[in-house]
């Protein structure tokens, strides 16, 4: 006989987990890239932050659902998962970064150094940043995402 099916995570605990991965991770990420990298002043810096968080906060959970997603495709293999771990943040969040810094006063030289970075340290960071994100759901209490949608789990 079996029992009742296991409970599926909430998607409010998969949205804060997501966003508060995201949060984390990119505030510091973001900003060595524009400050170092970009060019951008302390002030600048401080200014895509903030509006870099506020956008963070409705775009975490979808990276998080289209990562998953992307995953799936994923081997076995460390290359295969960083590959897919790293063109999912690539596809997803240089868009979005790149017009956060423009917003925040990037252009021209500063604007392409800035993207060229972020492209950079997005392809670097994609398996960190992939693993982080599933060491923050587990202290959720909600699955790793890849292997199974977490979309088919709420």
């Amino acid at each position: 006989m079996s029992g009742p099916p296991p409970a599926q995570p909430s998607r409010t605990r998969a949205f804060v987990a997501d966003t508060t991965a995201l949060v984390l991770f990119f505030t510091v990420t973001g900003a060595l890239n524009e400050r170092f990298v970009s060019g951008m002043s302390w002030d600048e810096v401080l200014h895509a932050r903030l509006l870099g968080a506020a956008l963070m906060i409705p775009v975490a959970r979808p990276y998080g659902l289209w990562r998953d997603w992307l995953m799936q495709r994923a081997g076995p293999s460390n290359l295969s998962r960083i590959t897919w771990d790293s063109l999912a943040l690539v596809s997803f969040q240089v868009p979005i970064y790149a017009a956060i810094i423009a917003i925040s006063g990037a252009s021209g030289r500063g604007l392409l150094l800035g993207v060229l970075g972020a492209t950079a340290i997005m392809l670097v960071s994609g398996r960190p940043y992939g693993a982080f994100l599933n060491w923050i759901r587990r202290l959720f209490g909600l699955p790793p995402g890849g292997e199974k949608p977490m979309s088919l789990q709420d």
